[in-house]
């Protein structure tokens, strides 16, 4: 029968691949959102492997995540240097990474940092950063792009950039004075790593020497007060630190202390916990999106459905004729339910084969504007159990044509004319 149920549909090419094609834009659809919502979580989470703390200005846990991890926003305050000394003194941290942000360069946001960023920020499974060219910024101008940078901007080591006083759209005073070297590019991460310019502590403060104002002084413009700025300058302040423990068991005693710090209001917050906060934010989006996507499946069925009954009608002499050689009415139900099958069968490979091809097509797109990294990899568990609901769904909605033939089939074949 099931041979039978293909020929059928070979007869009836045009009718056949508009069902299929219905169903594998619902597949498509369905897919896609759960893959794109998976793999959104999955690189929010690669971020800040190894990291135990992030510390900020005391806020919103998810502000504070946003804007110091994916520079999304902006800090409502900063933390004084002196405070950070003091911290990263107790005998529980093994390393901290203080982070300074508020600068761009075309678009791209600029993070000053020291060299313990390098050593010690993972991403993933705990991978390093590498260089893919270059070497760590060692002078006060010297910078240090992440791969999406260079890619876009053609940057190489030696180059040289400018950068631009504040970010988005109040970005309008540019560093000209103070150009910076490129002194390295780091290997791809999938990161918000890529799309950022590394400089050193040192180099902030050289280049916003006499903008206390917010705007440059004529000594500034002059460059006279850079030019007193060395290496090892420290800042009055930063934006944020990220801190690594000895030991895992004195995270919430250090995420008190530095709570409790008297001489300014600190927050610090779990990585993994605030993204869950995050995640329980935009959980009623996620659903709405999984429920379209399901709608989308829904009205793709009933579409296919209403061409089978269609076709039906327009198959009494067929089924007839099968009835007529000897087949029983549970060959016509058999008929009827392979051949629905088999269209949703085929919806779903066309559906997943036009996803990874889309996928594939727009990787580079959704690398580069939305800061996504989409891997191309078998479907997940989720993706599995969603394709067999559609199938159920599909083969649910195959009995009305089937039940129908079913009953319909001898009394058509008496009284059928020639």
């Amino acid at each position: 029968m099931l041979e039978l149920a293909l020929k059928s549909l070979a007869n009836r090419k045009l009718t056949a691949a508009l069902a299929i094609l219905t169903v594998a834009l619902s597949v498509l659809l369905l897919i896609g959102v759960e893959r794109l919502r998976s793999e959104a979580r999955a690189s929010f989470a690669n971020t800040v492997a190894g990291t135990d703390l992030i510390v900020g200005a005391r806020t919103g846990s998810v502000q504070l995540l946003l804007y110091s991890v994916f520079r999304v926003g902006n800090a409502s305050n900063n933390i004084g240097w002196d405070s950070y000394q003091a911290l990263r003194q107790d005998p529980r941290i093994a390393w901290t990474i203080p982070v300074s942000l508020g600068d761009s360069h075309r678009g791209f946001a600029v993070l000053g940092t020291t060299g313990d960023y390098f050593r010690h920020l993972r991403y993933g499974d705990a991978q390093p950063l590498t260089f893919a060219a270059g070497k760590p910024f060692s002078g006060v101008h010297d910078a240090v792009l992440g791969a999406e940078v260079a890619r876009r901007l053609g940057y190489q080591p030696g180059d040289r950039l400018v950068l631009t006083h504040g970010s988005g759209e109040g970005a309008l005073s540019e560093h000209e004075d103070q150009p910076f070297t490129v002194s390295g590019i780091l290997a791809s991460t999938g990161t918000p790593v890529d799309d950022t310019v590394h400089v050193s502590l040192a180099g902030l403060e050289a280049i916003h020497a006499g903008w206390e104002s917010g705007s440059a002084s004529l000594l500034a413009q002059s460059g006279l007060l850079a030019e007193g700025v060395s290496a090892d300058a420290q800042p009055e302040s930063i934006t944020a630190f990220y801190v690594g423990l000895k030991s895992r068991s004195q995270l919430f005693a250090v995420q008190r202390t530095i709570s409790d710090y008297a001489d300014e209001p600190l927050l610090a917050i779990l990585p993994g916990v605030a993204l869950s906060e995050l995640w329980a934010l935009l959980r009623v989006a996620e659903q709405a999106l999984l429920v379209v996507g399901g709608l989308v499946v829904v009205v793709g069925l009933f579409g296919m459905l209403a061409a089978l009954l269609t076709g039906l009608n327009e198959r009494r002499r067929e089924m007839a004729i099968l009835r007529a050689t000897g087949a029983r009415p549970r060959h016509i139900f058999t008929l009827l339910m392979g051949e629905t099958v088999a269209l949703v069968s085929a919806g779903i490979l066309l559906g997943m084969g036009l996803l990874y091809l889309l996928l594939f097509a727009c990787r580079p797109v959704l690398r580069t504007v939305y800061g996504l990294h989409i891997g191309i990899a078998a479907p997940s568990a989720t993706e599995w159990l969603l394709l067999a609901l559609v199938l159920a769904a599909g083969a649910l909605s195959g009995l009305i044509p089937a039940w129908r033939a079913y009953r319909s089939a001898l009394a058509d074949g008496l009284t059928l004319r020639v």
